[in-house]
């Protein structure tokens, strides 16, 4: 017969590991509630754009009609930093703010995100993805990704990769099968000129007065593409 102590200390141990797997299981379902590619709207070398379905009712005014000429004209006016903590951010602060995309890039997306964002449902938003050789063309690329949005009158912009250099070789310390896990999206300070346009709601969260900007924005007929 077992004494009762060792029970105790079993019947603890067990309660341990049901707990941990609990949690376990827990974590593992939160970290699989990420926004899931539905439709691949346009991909070459270049440029990828695609639909991902939101995990939560996003109520996206989509589809939503913009030309190339009017998303050519809102993308040029972003610019960023990367977002740190302090007392980093007190040096960063003192750097003017990036470009997002340059003139060549605003040109390829301002091609494909107009049909992306026709395709949308209301629950989808629209990712883009920029490619270009990394610093080891053999094993990386260069890669400037995030998504849009339209939530009438506003348009949403968020920037998950910014020239980063992303692994692309099938190989890593995991699985031979299987390409090296992307780096983790960074967090970015956007900025927006004209900045009367760029505006916070109750949550915080940046939104572009897209309707008014344009209305007020001389447009660049050549950029059409």
């Amino acid at each position: 017969m077992f004494k009762p102590e060792f029970r105790h200390r079993q019947l603890q141990r067990g309660l341990i590991l049901m707990a941990v797997s609990c949690l376990s299981v827990i974590n593992l379902g939160g970290c699989a509630r990420l926004p899931y590619t539905t439709k691949l709207v346009h991909e070459d070398q270049r440029v990828e754009v695609k639909l991902q379905r939101e995990v939560k009712p996003a109520g996206y005014a989509h589809p939503a009609q913009l030309t190339p000429t009017e998303v050519a004209a809102i993308l040029r006016g972003f610019s960023m930093r990367p977002q740190k903590s302090v007392p980093m951010r007190w040096f960063d602060e003192e750097v003017p703010p990036k470009p997002v995309f340059r003139e060549d890039e605003i040109m390829a997306l301002s091609k494909w995100l107009p049909a992306g964002l026709q395709a949308a449902t209301s629950e989808e938003r629209v990712h883009f993805a920029l490619y270009a050789p990394g610093m080891n063309p053999s094993n990386e690329r260069d890669v400037t990704a995030g998504w849009v949005a339209v939530r009438e009158p506003y348009f949403y912009f968020t920037i998950e990769y910014f020239h980063t250099q992303v692994p692309t070789r099938m190989s890593d310390q995991y699985d031979f099968n299987l390409p090296t896990p992307p780096p983790l999206a960074g967090s970015y300070q956007l900025y927006f000129e004209p900045g009367r346009f760029w505006l916070s709601d109750s949550n915080g969260e940046r939104r572009l007065e897209y309707r008014q900007f344009l209305a007020t924005t001389p447009l660049r007929t050549t950029d059409s593409p």
